[in-house]
């Protein structure tokens, strides 16, 4: 499997507009496990999304579904930047076949 979990800020005021578009085509990206988005509670511009993946070249070609292009096409204006990402490589949990 094949994780990654990073921090992304919101232009100020944003977040929750951002997390709609994040939200949004998610269903149908062939090899995702598991997409989740979350509100930082201790920063209101910050979110944190975890991903999981059967392998890595599913991941990359998710950034070519139209759905995700639409995504980030929408979303870029209200990015203010990625504050981190880190690599993981999942070996199950609640949730993921291990």
């Amino acid at each position: 499997m094949f994780g990654l979990i990073g921090k992304m800020r919101a232009q100020p005021g944003k977040r929750d507009a951002l997390l709609d578009i994040l939200a949004q085509g998610t269903e149908a990206m062939p090899g995702c496990l598991s997409y989740i988005i979350a509100r930082d509670p201790e920063d209101a511009d910050a979110i944190w999304i975890t991903e999981v993946w059967d392998r890595e070249e599913s991941h990359r070609a998710s950034l070519s579904l139209p759905a995700v292009q639409a995504a980030i096409a929408e979303a870029r204006p209200l990015i203010a930047g990625f504050d981190s990402s880190t690599r993981t490589e999942p070996v199950g949990g609640v949730g993921l076949a291990s």
